[in-house]
């Protein structure tokens, strides 16, 4: 696989990697980990310890894709984050730890988070 070599890309995955020394999820608070592409938004929780995925959701999921959402990628992000707070809760997840994954907190992944914690999830 070739790697990537644009200098943007790279001091992401220098910032990723340095935030993933931090963050760690457990059992009792997994990761809520943030994917942001040019088009789509995608939220997973993470289970570190057993290596597992416990809930997923993207801007392209089924319960999603079909719906109309009136303000773009940051509404679109919301909503991403208002489903993947529903899954985690009907999953018994309440507090999670927040991943950012190398971006800034702002725009999109802070639409994402806001709308995980509008829905009950806490981190």
């Amino acid at each position: 696989m070739k790697r990537n070599t644009n200098p943007k890309v790279k001091a992401r995955f220098r910032r990723k990697l340095r935030i993933r020394k931090k963050i760690h999820g457990t059992e009792l608070r997994p990761r809520l980990s943030v994917f942001r592409s040019n088009r789509h938004i995608i939220a997973q929780i993470i289970d570190d310890e057993k290596g597992i995925t416990l809930v997923a959701t993207s801007s392209f999921s089924k319960e999603i894709k079909g719906q109309k959402i009136e303000g773009g990628k940051k509404a679109m992000a919301r909503k991403v984050g208002n489903l993947i707070a529903q899954k985690a809760k009907a999953k018994g997840i309440e507090r999670v730890v927040f991943d950012r994954g190398g971006y800034l907190y702002h725009g999109r992944v802070r639409e994402l988070a806001e709308g995980a914690r509008e829905e009950g999830l806490i981190f």
